[in-house]
């Protein structure tokens, strides 16, 4: 799963990509061309089921982070970042909200909503542009052949482009599983979920005067939206003991520091839930799609583990944390086996057994 990080010039995506990736600001300085790195998906549950089991080996989940080119006029027209865009399964937007007189702005001012519509508006025209292409391309095809399957296409495609000229993104249709499969190679942008990252000053943390503002909407627009200073992120996350970092984020009244936030709604958009495997040899923390039987978490973990399900020994983590370990939670009643039929829910911990 990948999110990519959009954005216009001078906005800090940049510098939240490094954040998210543990990327050094000497390396991966050309911003025309696609970066992609890794971020360790944080969970204050992994780091006390390692503190609980002090494990030799400790595994983070990870998503792939991608840093894709400025939104600039010759990347728009070139169309190359789009087609970057349409490789991703999300999109985190970052906008600036920060005056900065040293920091130039590409439009002459700061004004975060004037800049989320504009790159929306491009995203929407993008596949407003191919929407009407492939309405030609079919009106043509049926001209000369009728086709149920393509007459269904057309019907879509017209819905779409409705949709699109009223200046809404495709993720707001609601699209039948049938029609889905018509369109699953197509490079529809605006069908994917979207993040708006809002990039304040330091002297903005504590104001959420920008999000209120746009909350209203973000839920009308099926978009998840955070507030970040990356600037004050980045000094926190190049300080060296955990200790200093919890004490920068206190004084500042930093809740959650955004490499957990933007984790966090990265699972979200992308319909993951963590689930975790524990023991002294290692404690892990695994991906599923939200809604899987046990099976497939199992097959997350190993093939075989799918193939030779029997079933899942499953403790809930809120329960294991309340009886302090895991004999105190046998002893309550607490550890469940669970069939094929169990939908793995956030947070569990499994043991799968199995046979090969």
């Amino acid at each position: 799963m990948k999110v990519g990080i959009i954005g216009l010039p001078q906005t800090g995506k940049k510098t939240l990509y490094q954040i998210l990736t543990g990327t050094r600001h000497s390396e991966q300085t050309d911003t025309h061309k696609l970066l992609i790195g890794t971020a360790d998906i944080q969970d204050s549950r992994f780091d006390t089921l390692v503190n609980m089991y002090s494990p030799k080996k400790e595994v983070r989940a990870r998503v792939d982070i991608a840093l894709l080119p400025k939104m600039e006029k010759e990347t728009i027209v070139k169309g190359d970042i789009f087609k970057d865009i349409v490789e991703m399964d999300a999109i985190c937007h970052v906008v600036r909200a920060f005056e900065d007189e040293a920091v130039y702005h590409v439009d002459g001012s700061v004004d975060p909503v004037r800049d989320i519509e504009m790159v929306n508006s491009e995203l929407i025209l993008h596949d407003l542009l191919f929407v009407e292409k492939r309405i030609e391309r079919i009106e043509n095809s049926l001209k000369k052949l009728k086709d149920k399957k393509q007459e269904t296409e057309l019907l879509l495609m017209q819905k779409m482009r409705t949709q699109l000229e009223n200046e809404k993104p495709l993720r707001l249709m609601e699209i039948e599983d049938k029609e889905t499969s018509l369109i699953s190679s197509y490079p529809f942008i605006t069908l994917k979920q979207l993040i708006l990252a809002i990039n304040v000053s330091e002297n903005n943390i504590g104001n959420n005067e920008f999000v209120s503002n746009l909350e209203k909407i973000c839920e009308e627009n099926h978009i998840e939206i955070m507030q970040i200073s990356a600037k004050v992120e980045a000094e926190i996350a190049a300080l060296d003991s955990e200790e200093e970092k919890k004490e920068f984020l206190d004084d500042l009244g930093i809740k959650e520091p955004a490499l957990e936030t933007l984790t966090r709604l990265c699972l979200k958009v992308l319909g993951l839930i963590p689930f975790f495997t524990v023991g002294t040899d290692e404690v892990r923390e695994w991906l599923v799609k939200k809604g899987s039987p046990a099976p497939e978490a199992a097959g997350v973990i190993h093939s075989d583990l799918q193939k030779g399900f029997i079933r899942a020994e499953v403790m809930k983590y809120d329960e294991l944390i309340e009886h302090k370990d895991e004999s105190g939670l046998k002893r309550a009643g607490k550890a469940y086996l669970k069939g094929k039929d169990y939908i793995v829910e956030n947070g569990d911990i499994l043991n799968i057994r199995f046979n090969v």
